[in-house]
């Protein structure tokens, strides 16, 4: 949904009516996760994706029909061995999506989320799948207002305050409720997608191997910031567009720094002098990956200089080195890939191996 934001809010800015197809639920091996949308807009144009293909001609109609007549729909695709022919999902599993129209009559906060989206402003917004509250309705959540109504005061009221919550988290996924919002029970369901600021990506050493990392980074919607305490090393033209380059201390840079559970920390400078205290700090603060570059050799020295600094075994035990997965990488490109692989893998819960050597799921089911 946040990749195809901007095109729908120049449609609503337009008031030019569109059929917004979203994923709410999936289970086993299905293509997208909850969240995943695809809009059909005037003169037939399409964006977004729901399954990368498998499905996507059939919801182009139903966006159609749904934009014209306004009437909100929950459509479950899966997997049907008896006809070849029937639509699908052909790589198995099953997705469920609400398809809805939207206009500013119906959806009064669809452009201020999309502004604030584009901003990086948090908000969630909450949308009526399924029960006696009306279908489509949606509520924006932000942490100091709101915009729109699910129907019933006492739904808003409930939904407000677990969206907030949802939002804190950067959360995805389907809640329910009674028709007053109470909580033990389940008769309405309503979505909840957060759209939280990028996870950060914070990479200290501006060496050819920190551009590659912050290319994939970027690429995998992070955003990145690269430091390193050599101004001659941290200009910006040796980076992407669109990366942060400070030059400062690393380990006073991260000090004045806002971390978080969806912070990614990569550390590729391999000199004692700014890993040690560097990695004192990264080690004892919030954060999803922290990796440092070096050998085998350069890791079990840095080991024993952190240990020797006060860390704990458990603190040290966060600490990805060396970084990156067994690839046999050897390029500034291919290691930013096997580092890439490593945060995907750990993220996820995945074992790193080729998939032709496991068994089960694909993309196994993984609550919100």
């Amino acid at each position: 949904m946040r990749d195809v934001l901007p095109v729908l809010g120049r449609w609503y800015a337009a008031g030019v009516p569109f059929g917004l197809a979203t994923v709410v639920q999936v289970s086993r091996s299905a293509p997208r996760d909850p969240g995943a949308a695809m809009a059909v807009g005037p003169d037939e144009e399409v964006v977004g994706s729901v399954s990368g293909g498998c499905v996507e001609g059939a919801v182009f109609e139903l966006a159609q029909e749904v934009a014209a007549d306004g009437e909100a729909r929950l459509e479950t695709f899966g997997y049907s061995d008896e006809d070849a022919f029937a639509v699908g999902l052909t790589c198995g599993g099953e997705i469920t999506l609400l398809v809805r129209a939207v206009t500013s009559e119906r959806d009064p906060g669809f452009g201020a989320v999309a502004d604030s989206v584009a901003a990086g402003e948090p908000v969630t917004v909450a949308t009526v799948t399924d029960g006696p509250a009306p279908r489509g309705a949606a509520l924006a959540v932000w942490v100091d207002r709101t915009l729109g109504s699910l129907g019933a005061g006492g739904l808003d009221a409930a939904v407000t305050a677990d969206a907030r919550g949802e939002l804190a988290l950067g959360a995805t996924g389907l809640r329910h409720y009674g028709p007053e919002g109470q909580r033990r029970e389940d008769s309405v369901s309503v979505f909840l997608q957060s759209f939280a600021p990028p996870p950060r990506m914070l990479v200290f050493g501006a060496i050819d191997y920190a551009a590659a990392v912050a290319r994939i980074g970027d690429f995998l919607g992070y955003r990145v910031t690269v430091c390193d305490a050599r101004p001659v090393f941290a200009t910006p033209r040796r980076f992407p567009e669109g990366v942060e380059v400070v030059a400062q201390w690393p380990h006073r840079y991260l000090r004045d720094t806002d971390t978080d559970e969806r912070t990614v920390v990569c550390v590729l400078t391999h000199d004692p002098k700014f890993d040690v205290p560097l990695l004192t700090e990264a080690l004892r603060r919030p954060a999803a990956y922290i990796g440092a570059m070096g050998s085998r050799r350069t890791h079990a020295d840095r080991a024993e200089r952190l240990a020797g600094a006060g860390l704990t075994e458990r603190e040290l035990s966060r600490l990805r080195s060396p970084v990156g997965l067994d690839l046999g990488a050897r390029t500034p490109e291919e290691v930013a890939v096997s580092v890439a692989a490593e945060i995907v893998a750990l993220r996820w819960g995945g074992s790193g191996a080729p998939l032709s050597a496991t068994e089960g799921a694909v993309h196994p089911h993984r609550s919100s």
